[in-house]
C-alpha cells in the first residue's frame, strides 16, 4: 500500500503548527506537509521535524496578499511580487528541508485567460530553475472551480500540457484525488496516464472533503491501482477530519491496510 503524509493544513489543526508535528508522528505518520507555516520559525520548524524524525515533503508559496488572490504564478504585471513569494518560499523549504514547494497560479478572469496561461508558463521556468539548485521540486496543481471559483488550473490535461510548455524536469502535477473527482471524475484512467507526471498525490472524500472512508471515491481500489502501477511516491492526507483527527485515523487499517 502507498506510504501516506499528513497534511497539517487541515489535520490537527486545533493546535499550533509545532504540536501538529508531535502529533502527527505519535500517529505514525513519518511525512508531513503544510500549506503556509511561514510565521513559525523555519530553524524551530527544522528543529521540531528532526526530533520527531520526519520528512517535510512540501509547503505552498505565499499566495498574494491582494483581496481575492490564490496565487500569483498567473498574474499578469505581478511578477515581482512573484519572485518575493518565490524567494519566500525557497529560503524557508531549504532551511526546512522540504523536498517540494506548490506554486499557485491564481485566480484568472476568463478575459485575461490567454496572457496568464503565458505568464504561468514563464514564471514556472523560473520558479523550477531556482528550486533546482536547491534540489526541491515544483508542484501544481489542479483545483475545482466550485471551490476555487476562477484558479486557472481545473483540469489534469491542462496542468501537464503546461508541463510540457515548461520544459523543465523538475515540474510535477500533484493530482488531488479530491479536485480531480469533482472536475472530471475517471480517476483511474488519469492516474494510469499522468503516471509518469506525477509528484505528489492527496485525497479526501467527495463531495464532502473529510476522511476517505465515505462517499463517492473508493479508494481501496485507488490504493490498490497505485500499486499496480509502481508508484513510489506519497500519498497525502489532505482532508477535513469530521472531529477530532485521531479519532478519524481507522481508514489507514480498513482502506489501506495499515497497522
Amino acid at each position: 500500500m502507498p506510504r501516506f503524509s499528513a497534511n497539517l493544513g487541515f489535520l490537527f489543526s486545533d493546535r499550533p503548527e509545532i504540536e501538529r508535528l508531535t502529533a502527527a508522528a505519535s500517529c505514525g505518520f513519518k511525512a508531513v506537509e503544510m500549506h503556509w507555516p511561514y510565521h513559525v520559525p523555519a530553524h524551530d520548524m527544522r528543529g521540531a521535524l528532526a526530533s520527531h524524525d520526519l520528512t517535510m515533503l512540501g509547503l505552498n508559496m505565499p499566495v498574494g496578499n491582494a483581496a481575492g488572490d490564490f496565487g500569483l504564478a498567473a498574474l499578469p504585471g505581478r511578477e515581482s511580487e512573484f519572485r518575493h513569494a518565490l524567494d519566500q518560499a525557497l529560503s524557508y523549504g531549504s532551511t526546512i528541508q522540504a523536498s517540494a514547494l506548490h506554486c499557485l497560479a491564481g485566480i484568472v478572469s476568463p478575459d485575461d485567460r490567454t496572457v496568464a496561461e503565458r505568464t504561468f508558463i514563464t514564471n514556472l521556468q523560473i520558479a523550477a530553475d531556482r528550486a533546482g539548485q536547491a534540489g526541491m521540486t515544483i508542484l501544481i496543481e489542479p483545483m475545482n472551480h466550485r471551490d476555487r471559483p476562477g484558479y486557472l488550473l481545473h483540469h489534469v490535461e491542462q496542468a501537464a500540457a503546461a508541463i510540457e510548455k515548461a520544459g523543465r524536469r523538475n515540474i510535477k502535477l500533484m493530482f488531488d484525488c479530491y479536485h480531480v473527482q469533482i472536475t472530471q471524475g475517471d480517476l483511474i484512467t488519469r492516474l494510469r496516464t499522468h503516471l509518469d507526471l506525477i509528484g505528489h498525490i492527496q485525497i479526501a472524500a467527495v463531495p464532502s472533503r473529510a476522511e476517505p472512508d465515505e462517499g463517492e471515491v473508493n479508494y481501496r481500489e485507488i490504493f490498490r491501482t497505485l500499486d499496480s502501477l509502481g508508484y513510489l511516491g506519497w500519498v497525502g492526507a489532505e482532508y477535513r477530519p469530521r472531529g477530532r483527527t485521531e479519532d478519524g485515523l481507522s481508514w489507514l487499517s480498513e482502506l489501506a491496510g495499515h497497522p
